[in-house]
């Protein structure tokens, strides 16, 4: 064994059953090889490299901010480039009066949000605890607290680890939601209903949800209605609605939120990360809505969540900063229209070789393929120039596929490289 793999497993951190590439340059969505190839990052690396890698935007900021100063807890020095983050943020995602907490990762983001529903919960309706109810086929962070509390089944602890937690309702979704001679549809909010309604209303927080499934399944989307009866079953029992969108926020379902597909589903939370870092920077933001954030106040509430000692951190506020600029300089009549272009190439490779299911939105898809044909997929993408994420299957037998989700800033020529090499894959491996 070699040096490099020596050290390599070392290093605990994820791996996959194929070799790792020795990168020595990166440009948008491509990664040069130490052997002269490049290679086009078809998943936005983990889900998050929304604006792809080497941005000047993102760089330009950060050497503004680090020129004044690189750390300043924002409770002593004032933090105007966090306060203009705040404001962009908002202003960006169609919630321009809401209040933001910042955190350093998505996880920390989704615990954060959990806290506050509680705080807001126990002071505004005298809640007797503070229950967060999630869905059988979620991911909600990887905390002891959110791996026991969602239902992805690779990563859930084991019952005697789980903290007396787990997943509450079926999501709206097939494979882990049947019914007898038809399909999920809005009537799906029943189930959550049925369980806040068992535990009794007086200890229900919260509902916490992914508008769009993201890797878990593979981005199963929610049949019209479903957010809105959710909604609606929530605000009849004074529970708040929690919008996970770490994965899905900031334009990646092709709109700046994913439940923006729909009207009248407006959570009262929403929580951010991947596509704000965009992989230059560890960060969460949650969004907190005008009609609640008085609450975090009252003189009779808790103290705010901890958030972190790096969560306002002043270079992480201007990497966000630069994103945001990336993601402003982007055409949207073009983006819109290449990501119909890559939905309808995705939908088209429906039944080619193994692929057994496509769905998603906007620039996220999940490929489904029959079992045992995940890596001889990613296998033959990659001699064709493009790789891509592996999804959490759900179901039994539990389904396997790949996420494609390009930067949102790829070309038209990116775009076609990337559909040609993912379709170049499939036809001999069915």
């Amino acid at each position: 064994m070699d040096r490099y793999s020596q050290n390599r497993e070392r290093l605990l951190t994820s791996s996959r059953p194929m070799p790792d590439f020795a990168v020595v340059e990166s440009q948008g969505p491509w990664l040069h090889r130490a052997d002269g190839t490049r290679i086009f990052d078809g998943s936005s690396g983990l889900l998050c490299a929304n604006v792809g890698q080497s941005s000047p935007k993102v760089r330009a900021r950060i050497e503004e901010q680090f020129s004044r100063y690189s750390f300043g807890g924002a409770a002593v020095v004032r933090p105007h480039i966090q306060m203009e983050l705040m404001d962009r943020l908002c202003r960006a995602v169609g919630r321009p009066n809401d209040s933001v907490a910042l955190t350093t990762c998505g996880t920390l983001g989704v615990e954060v949000a959990i806290g506050l529903a509680r705080n807001i919960t126990r002071v505004r309706d005298g809640k007797q605890r503070g229950d967060i109810l999630t869905s059988t086929l979620s991911y909600h962070g990887n905390s002891a607290l959110t791996l026991a509390l969602a239902g992805n089944h690779a990563r859930r602890p084991r019952p005697q680890d789980a903290l007396g937690l787990g997943p509450a309702f079926p999501p709206p979704y097939p494979p882990t939601h049947s019914h007898e001679g038809r399909g999920c549809d809005a009537s799906c909010a029943d189930e959550v209903a049925k369980e806040i309604d068992s535990r009794g209303a007086e200890t229900v927080a919260a509902v916490l949800i992914e508008p769009v499934n993201g890797s878990t399944g593979g981005a199963f989307v929610p049949p019209d209605g479903y957010l809105q009866r959710v909604l609606e079953v929530c605000r009849d029992r004074d529970v708040l609605v929690i919008h996970d969108e770490v994965l899905t926020g900031l334009w990646r379902t092709g709109t700046p939120l994913a439940s923006h597909h729909w009207e009248r589903c407006e959570p009262d939370m929403v929580i951010l990360s991947k596509g704000l870092g965009a992989g230059y920077t560890g960060v969460g933001a949650v969004l907190v809505s005008p009609e609640i954030a008085p609450w975090i106040r009252h003189e009779d509430t808790d103290p705010l969540p901890a958030m972190g000692t790096m969560a306002t951190h002043p270079l992480m506020a201007a990497a966000c900063l630069g994103v945001l600029d990336e993601l402003e300089s982007i055409g949207l009549t073009a983006f819109i229209a290449r990501g119909e272009r890559l939905g309808a190439a995705m939908k088209a490779l429906n039944g080619v070789g193994p692929v057994r299911d496509v769905r998603g939105l906007g620039f996220l898809y999940g490929v489904e393929v029959a079992q045992g044909q995940l890596w001889p997929v990613m296998k033959a993408a990659e001699e064709r120039g493009a790789f891509f994420y592996p999804f959490t299957g759900a179901g039994h037998p539990k389904s396997e596929g790949l996420v494609v989700a390009p930067p949102l800033n790829s070309t038209d020529e990116e775009i076609d490289f990337l559909i040609e090499a993912l379709s170049s894959a499939l036809p001999a491996l069915g």
